[in-house]
């Protein structure tokens, strides 16, 4: 990509560049970020094919189908290159399209492609027979020396779980669950979520910690929201009760001034005697 950005001017090669870091950074994460940067780059270099390549992932991450494939289309115009295909008939199929996927499937351009990509063009082949309601020829094209072979390659676990995910569908759930074992054997960066798959099978159920988590922490909000609200009750009664006390002082008071004037006056003339 380096090389190919080398054809523009420095300071523009160096703008798209950062373009397409960011593209890579946020792809996985942020697709829709991801393709704004793209869109970004590819306004400011059409013409380079990594940066019409970069706009194809983009979009195929965002579902982008159509978009996709019109760029994944430039760049291999722009390249000779068919290590594109496989991707480009998966557009298809997200353009609802599965026949021209099975046709992309069998043209020549996938006898070019190395292990990986024929891996991922019969991956995507039997995607679409599945789109088609054809349960059973899915199986049959994921069935192949790949899915037989013991030796573990960075396509193996997909391969056994789409072979494992395939059986299952068509209602083979004792081989499904052999073959979701060996993808959970093979998937060491957990590309996959094989465990989970072979774990529902077993009928095992797994708690969510960090919801569990939430709901404790709102337990202990509830209790120490009683826990104030206990308090502040206590604390209007026992000012209801300093109030009722400086009530009932004032009542004694008048009682008292009322008895005082009612033995003759000897509050009211102490009263004169000192004024």
């Amino acid at each position: 990509m380096r090389q190919e950005l080398q054809s523009l001017p420095k300071t523009l090669a160096e703008d798209v560049a950062k373009n397409l870091v960011m593209v890579a950074r946020l792809i996985d994460e942020d697709p829709e970020g991801a393709y704004a940067y793209s869109r970004v780059a590819l306004r400011l270099a059409s013409r380079v094919a990594a940066v019409r390549e970069a706009a194809g992932f983009a979009a195929y991450a965002t579902q982008k189908y159509g978009e996709a494939l019109a760029e994944f289309r430039a760049a291999r115009r722009m390249t000779g290159n068919t290590d594109l295909w496989p991707v480009m008939a998966d557009c298809e199929r997200g353009l609802g399209r599965p026949e021209k996927t099975l046709d992309m499937a069998g043209a020549p351009e996938v006898h070019k492609l190395d292990k990986a990509g024929q891996v991922e063009m019969r991956l995507v082949a039997a995607g679409a027979r599945r789109d088609m309601g054809q349960l059973d020829a899915a199986i049959v094209t994921l069935q192949s020396p790949e899915l037989a072979s013991t030796s573990v390659q960075p396509w193996t676990a997909r391969l056994r779980y789409a072979y494992a995910d395939a059986l299952l569908a068509a209602g083979r759930e004792g081989e499904a669950r052999e073959w979701f074992a060996k993808a959970v054997e093979s998937d060491k960066d957990g590309s996959t979520d094989a465990s989970d798959r072979l774990a529902e099978l077993d009928g095992v159920e797994f708690m969510d910690a960090l919801v569990e988590g939430e709901d404790e922490a709102e337990d202990e909000l509830e209790v120490e929201a009683e826990v104030e609200a206990e308090a502040e009750v206590e604390v209007e009664v026992e000012d209801k009760t300093e109030a009722e006390v400086e009530v009932e002082t004032k009542v004694e008071d008048k009682a008292e001034v009322e008895d005082g004037e009612s033995e003759g006056g000897v509050v009211k003339g102490a009263v004169s005697e000192e004024d």
